[in-house]
This record gives C-alpha cells, structure tokens and sequence, in this order.
C-alpha cells in the first residue's frame, strides 16, 4: 500500500472487508455518493478501518468510522500524519 490510501485501496478494502465491489473510478467520479449509496453500512467501514488500523500498525482518527463518502474518508485519513514508518 502507498503512503495515501488511493480510491483503487479503498475499493480492495471494501471487497475485502465487506464484500462489495465497487469500482474505483466510480468511488472517485462520485464525490457527494456515500458509502451508503454503494451498500456499505457502519459495521463495514468499522471493518475497513480496522483493517487500515492493522496495515498502517497505528490508530486512525475517531471520526474516520463516522466519515460518510468515500472522499471524506480518504480525506481524513490521508490527512493523519505518519509515526516512525
């Protein structure tokens, strides 16, 4: 995985984590869509940053399970400064 979570991750992550597929240019071309609109509930985001949180072997912000589109997610997360990588 890059340094920043790409559209292209967080589509792998949501198959992976939740079982949707989602293609990344849609995630990307669909700024105001909400994980809500692809299927995605809160149960599965929790599962997609937790599943980051395991990655990246650091915590990711509170508000990173409450984010609502894709873009607010990636936003927030790409955001939070790394430690020691």
């Amino acid at each position: 995985m890059t340094t920043e979570l790409t559209f292209d991750e967080l589509a792998a992550l949501m198959k992976s984590a939740a079982g949707l597929t989602v293609k990344p240019e849609d995630l990307a071309g669909r700024r105001e869509a909400t994980f809500a609109d692809y299927g995605l509930d809160s149960l599965g985001l929790l599962g997609i940053v937790g599943e980051l949180e395991n990655r990246l072997g650091r915590s990711l912000p509170n508000d990173a399970e409450r984010s609502k589109t894709p873009h607010d997610f990636l936003d927030l997360v790409n955001t939070v400064p790394t430690t020691g990588a």
